[in-house]
């Protein structure tokens, strides 16, 4: 027991084991108090784990142990010896199995991450499934099949305060995983599998209706059909947040913001 405090006394040991901890709790911490709190459970992405999260911790350690002398002295120490030391051979030794398992491993993770694998083929999935025709939102039964955004006017415009009031609802609501250019590149898109649509592309929304976008926006991820699954949206049911004027002034945005080509598909049409 003495001798594995001694060891925990000293900074690279509490360096490795913070690191440890932190991992821990972002692998398997985190998705079990979402469980316990939201009762689903959430883990981190892999990519961004290793790439933002850890890397932040490594770096925010190293700032905190190299500010003291002394202890940045006793950090490096172990290092120094490792990579210099000649007359203690079990360092020796060691120096030389770490140069022979570390490019070795490396190799063989490398290997294992680009290698083709046998799989069965992936489900087939609709990315537009068919709308259910009828929906409830709010209270009121919509009908789908020729239902108009009622903000339009006879002329197909939308009043400017109207498309205004959809950007702040965007800002407020969409723009963390559709992006500030509408281009689904917003800052939680990476975590997101699918990704979130891309309502600058031409084959996003330009190619349904207003009514169309309207289901999907009120009844978001949980209310596709079985024909959206494996991958179903993670855009949340906004019908649990937003007015159904509201959920229209954003939709009227989400056309006039993505660009002059990009309108709804019953325009299309009457054009």
């Amino acid at each position: 027991m003495t001798s594995i405090n001694t060891i925990f006394k000293h900074k690279l040991a509490q360096y490795l084991a913070v690191l440890l901890l932190a991992y821990l709790f972002f692998q398997f911490g985190i998705p079990i108090l979402s469980t316990i709190f939201t009762g689903v459970a959430a883990p981190v992405p892999a990519h961004l784990l290793w790439t933002i999260y850890m890397p932040i911790v490594a770096l925010v350690l190293l700032l905190f142990v190299s500010a003291n002398e002394a202890a940045w002295q006793e950090f490096k120490a172990p290092l120094r010896t490792l990579v210099v030391e000649q007359e203690n051979r079990r360092v020796v030794l060691l120096r030389r199995v770490l140069l022979v398992a570390v490019p070795l491993l490396a190799g063989l993770f490398t290997f294992f991450q680009i290698s083709a694998t046998v799989t069965a083929p992936a489900g087939l999935r609709s990315i537009h499934p068919a709308d259910p025709g009828t929906i409830t939102v709010g209270g009121e039964q919509f009908v789908l099949q020729g239902l108009r955004n009622p903000l339009r006017g006879e002329n197909g415009e939308v009043a400017t305060a109207d498309i205004e009031a959809g950007h702040e609802i965007y800002i407020t609501h969409c723009v963390f995983c559709h992006g500030d250019a509408l281009n689904g590149e917003g800052m939680f898109a990476d975590g997101l599998r699918p990704r979130p649509a891309n309502f600058t592309d031409s084959g996003t929304i330009a190619q349904l209706s207003e009514s169309y976008v309207f289901w999907r926006v009120a009844k978001g991820g949980p209310g596709l059909p079985v024909e959206g699954t494996p991958w179903n949206s993670a855009m949340p049911a906004w019908e649990d947040e937003l007015t159904v004027t509201e959920m229209w002034q954003v939709i009227a945005y989400l056309y006039h913001g993505a660009g002059p080509n990009i309108f709804p598909a019953e325009r299309a049409t009457s054009e």
